[in-house]
């Protein structure tokens, strides 16, 4: 395997040789250890001034690894990284800026009281003797802000900012470096089209103006789209580098995960009975749903599709008790539930799955053992008078990772250890201890590669097979399209359609999608 990796090595240094005068980056043999494990194999990986080079793997790959030490978070075991052709040792953060490297990373590192200024500038801030000089902040931080064309107000604190202005804070926050090489990590995982668009064209000016981006994703579809050249990893290793424009999805999938990826969705059988969940009416306080009524029956999978913002997530909240309620009635099991709150509806049997999983879902910094027994510990098998069996606790959520894929499984390893696709597998675990009657799973696959997708897609299959009555809130249009045996499409929170069996296309989804206030935005219709 060494042999294997080293020829795959040598590749990569070799690709585009001819070209060496135009390497902004060259990264030789790096390699890096977690305690006994390889996380990078003597990776090699170069950039050119001006491209777009997509870092391409599933969850684990070492993604992750390579750009924290290419902006300066962590630092290598061995290995050398030259910048112009010149070694360079990226020590800290603060280095790796001033030697021209910024890095917008997937989850934020935004001071959630501060101004969208006070952000951009924090650790970076003009002062005048040892006075704060705020006008030349604010006016600068208006200039980044105005020249990407994002909508966000300066002055306004980042905890009032929905996730996609945040997310444009993060970019205009690394952009005030004038960085040589930014490095963007699931930027578009957040964003609506037109955000998306707008991403995208900002991303040619930055390319015309000689900044080298390097741009991690896991839609198969955005690469071609963006990128110039694609380096794949698997499992710390390099296993090569390709054209983006020429390469299929297909053969990329299969570098990601090596192996033919064959159908991607899997035959769901459903056998709807019962209703389980019903909304009648329903209309949240703050209005972002208005008089939706809808139904999910065991022993299927109803889709909630429709554009970012449109209200789909709120239902799924307000069902579960997070979203007040103004008026209108929920029903579980034929019951109206009159006081609806977390803690009674898991007693119940209903089990609302976030879609922020780092914020709302996980305790990260806890051992992923009490990650999935959280949700369980007042069950018979976990516990008696309150006194934690502490065995059982171990055998059970040891069979519920099992059964999830969680890899490798560690119970006693914190949460924050996890790729983004095993940190799903471990919420998903969190609720499966209980006997659920309704599942409701707000973008349950957010963030995670391709298999991993896969492999969330076998489990809520296997929750309709079992009788379950699965909600699915989605903005992925073919999962919707592939895992749903009813869907209805939310605009502006109501229910503009309801479509079932045949009915369920593209082209009627997308038919019920729009309306003039909604131009500009469409939901992702990507290949996952």
């Amino acid at each position: 395997m060494s042999e294997i990796n080293e020829l795959s090595n040598v590749r990569a240094s070799m690709t585009d040789n001819s070209a060496d005068t135009e390497m902004l980056l060259q990264v030789r043999s790096i390699g890096k250890n977690f305690g006994g494990v390889r996380a990078l194999d003597h990776v090699n990986f170069d950039l050119k001034s001006g491209e777009v080079h997509v870092l391409f793997g599933e969850n684990g790959a070492g993604k992750s690894t390579l750009i924290n030490i290419l902006a300066g978070a962590i630092r290598p075991d061995e290995g050398t990284i030259e910048l112009s052709q010149k070694p360079v040792s990226l020590e800290s953060v603060h280095e790796a800026r001033r030697q021209g490297i910024a890095a917008v990373f997937q989850e934020f590192s935004l001071a959630s009281e501060l101004t969208v200024e006070e952000n951009i500038f924090l650790g970076s801030e003009e002062t005048t003797g040892i006075v704060l000089n705020k006008r030349k902040m604010r006016d600068t931080a208006s200039e980044i802000v105005n020249r990407l064309g994002f909508d966000i107000p300066p002055r306004a604190q980042v905890s009032s900012l929905s996730r996609a202005q945040q997310q444009m804070t993060e970019i205009a926050k690394a952009m005030l470096t004038n960085p040589k090489i930014l490095i963007l990590d699931e930027p578009t995982s957040s964003l609506t089209e037109r955000e998306v668009n707008q991403l995208f064209e900002l991303m040619e000016v930055l390319q015309s103006e000689e900044v080298a981006i390097i741009y991690i994703t896991h839609r198969v579809a955005e690469i071609r789209q963006v990128g110039d050249r694609v380096t794949v990893l698997r499992d710390g290793r390099y296993i090569d580098t390709v054209d983006a424009k020429s390469t299929s999805q297909q053969e990329l999938v299969e570098l990601m995960t090596g192996r033919s990826i064959g159908e991607f969705f899997p035959e769901v059988s459903f056998k709807p009975s019962d209703v389980c969940l019903a909304l009648k009416n329903l209309t949240t306080r703050n209005k972002s749903v208005i008089d939706v009524s809808l139904e999910v029956r065991s022993g299927e999978i109803v889709g909630l599709a429709g554009l970012v913002g449109c209200g789909k997530s709120e239902i799924g909240r307000a069902c579960f008790g997070i979203e007040p309620i103004e008026r209108g009635e929920v029903e579980f099991l034929g019951e109206t539930l009159n006081h609806l709150d977390p803690n009674s509806n898991l007693k119940r049997g209903l089990s609302y799955v976030p879609p922020d999983r780092r914020r709302e879902g996980l305790l990260l910094d806890r051992p992923t053992r009490e990650n999935i027994s959280l949700a369980s510990l007042d069950l018979a098998t976990m516990s008696t008078k309150a006194v934690l069996h502490r065995s059982s606790e171990r055998v059970i959520t040891h069979n519920l990772a099992e059964r999830m894929r969680v890899t490798p499984l560690a119970l006693e390893k914190d949460a924050n250890t996890y790729s983004g696709g095993n940190q799903q597998k471990i919420l998903l675990s969190k609720y499966i201890a209980r006997k659920n009657k309704v599942f409701i799973l707000d973008e349950p696959t957010i963030g995670v590669d391709v298999g991993a997708k896969a492999e969330v897609y076998e489990f809520l299959a296997s929750l309709a097979a079992e009788g379950v009555a699965v909600l699915l809130i989605s903005s992925e249009l073919p999962e919707i399209l592939n895992m749903s045996n009813r869907v209805y499409v939310i605009r502006s929170g109501t229910v503009q359609a309801h479509f079932e069996g045949q009915e369920i296309s593209e082209e009627n989804l997308l038919n019920a999608f729009f309306s003039e206030s909604a131009q500009g935005n469409t939901i992702r219709s990507a290949t996952p």
